[in-house]
């Protein structure tokens, strides 16, 4: 007869409730290596060093336009409350001139932040997806080397889904904490 091998077959976890432990959540894989990890990360982001320099100086452009457009309003009610009260006394007019090219001037400023805020996303976005391409190029190597009793004993959705759903993670997680992590501590300074 020919040679069996035996294959293990995971037991069914038990769940709880409609969703299993905590409403569907699972507790993240920590780390085996997490300095190593975040070096290796670090490494990655460190090809795109330009990029991500361009990106940090455009986030603190955008977040000092906001945080001189509110004084600048501040200005124009300030100049528009000391118009009406000179108005009201009989010793002056509101100066609506001055009130329109300043508000013109506040108007430029927001859309100079949203401009610079708008290329900054899109700097770190193109930076987070070449990442990404070289993590599945090198992934796609290994497992292009991998052993076929590997695949035996793991199932096939298993092994793409740590791929393709990893990888994903990681670069969303990526972009959304290197941006706001920028734009966050560019606030905190301004």
């Amino acid at each position: 007869m020919a040679d069996e091998t035996k294959t293990q077959i995971p037991k069914p976890t038990r769940q709880r409730g409609p969703m299993g432990r905590m409403g569907g959540m699972r507790r993240g894989e920590k780390a085996k290596d997490f300095k190593g990890t975040m070096r290796q990360l670090l490494g990655y982001i460190g090809q795109h060093k330009i990029a991500v320099f361009a990106a940090v100086a455009f986030a603190v452009c955008s977040v000092i336009f906001n945080i001189v457009g509110p004084k600048v309003l501040g200005q124009v009610t300030t100049k528009l409350f000391e118009g009406l009260v000179a108005k009201v006394n009989g010793t002056g007019d509101v100066d609506f001139d001055w009130i329109a090219k300043t508000l013109g001037f506040l108007l430029c400023l927001y859309l100079a932040s949203s401009v610079c805020s708008l290329v900054q996303g899109w700097l770190m976005t193109g930076v987070t997806q070449k990442i990404c391409y070289r993590m599945r190029k090198e992934i796609a190597a290994k497992i292009a080397v991998v052993p076929m009793s590997y695949f035996n004993g793991h199932s096939k959705g298993d092994v793409l889904s740590r791929i393709t759903n990893d990888v994903d993670t990681l670069g969303q997680s990526l972009n959304q904490s290197v941006t706001q992590l920028i734009t966050s501590v560019t606030q905190i300074i301004g």
